[in-house]
């Protein structure tokens, strides 16, 4: 039985779009890995409070943002709110199989089905169906999965997927043309089905 498929690392935050934006930028300009540090903790490119958050949530955004082709780094750095939000959250698809099957599982297939609200109870049974891929998902703590979907949820309002927090009420998806050729140019087909709810 495969092993190791999922990563609770999503709790450590949703798109953060400001964020990314400016890790983006920072990422174009090839920093060393002291020239990193100085800008996350010395300078508080984000703006956090602490160093350690700081530092957890620009580790995961580069994560996600390695994923995807340098063009799209500068598309998210200096794109429209539109294109950056998207390309933001292709980045975190790449980089979450949890967020993929999710959308896939469960997002995608309530669209088929013209379903237009998604359950709480939901979740519990995709994340059964994910223990059942990957029995390391059981060792999740409730609190665990309680922040997972919530950052989950939260993503998919800001990818503008889903209506509210409150109403899980979905939308209808509609991928910017400038993010799907450049998708489409860098060989990521599979990626647009998942982001247009085809797969």
């Amino acid at each position: 039985m495969a092993t190791g498929i999922y990563s609770a690392t999503i709790t450590a935050g949703g798109l953060m779009l400001p964020e990314a934006r400016r890790v983006a930028r920072l990422m174009l300009a090839e920093p060393s890995k002291e020239d990193w540090t100085k800008a996350i903790c010395t300078d508080n490119l984000l703006q956090k409070k602490t160093p350690a958050s700081a530092i957890r949530h620009a580790n995961l955004i580069r994560a996600r943002m390695q994923t995807m082709p340098v063009a799209a780094l500068t598309l998210v750095a200096s794109g429209s709110q539109e294109v950056a939000t998207q390309l933001a959250f292709a980045s975190a698809l790449k980089h979450s199989a949890l967020l993929t099957d999710f959308m896939r599982a469960v997002v995608a297939s309530h669209h088929r089905r013209l379903e237009l609200v998604i359950a709480r109870r939901e979740w519990d049974t995709f994340l059964s169906e994910c223990m059942a891929r990957d029995p390391a998902v059981e060792l999740w703590t409730a609190s665990t999965r309680a922040k997972l979907f919530q950052v989950i949820v939260n993503m998919l309002v800001e990818a503008h997927y889903l209506e509210s927090g409150r109403t899980l009420k979905l939308r209808t998806p509609s991928l910017h043309p400038e993010v799907r050729a450049l998708l489409k140019q860098h060989g990521e087909q599979a990626l647009i089905n998942t982001l247009e709810l085809r797969s």
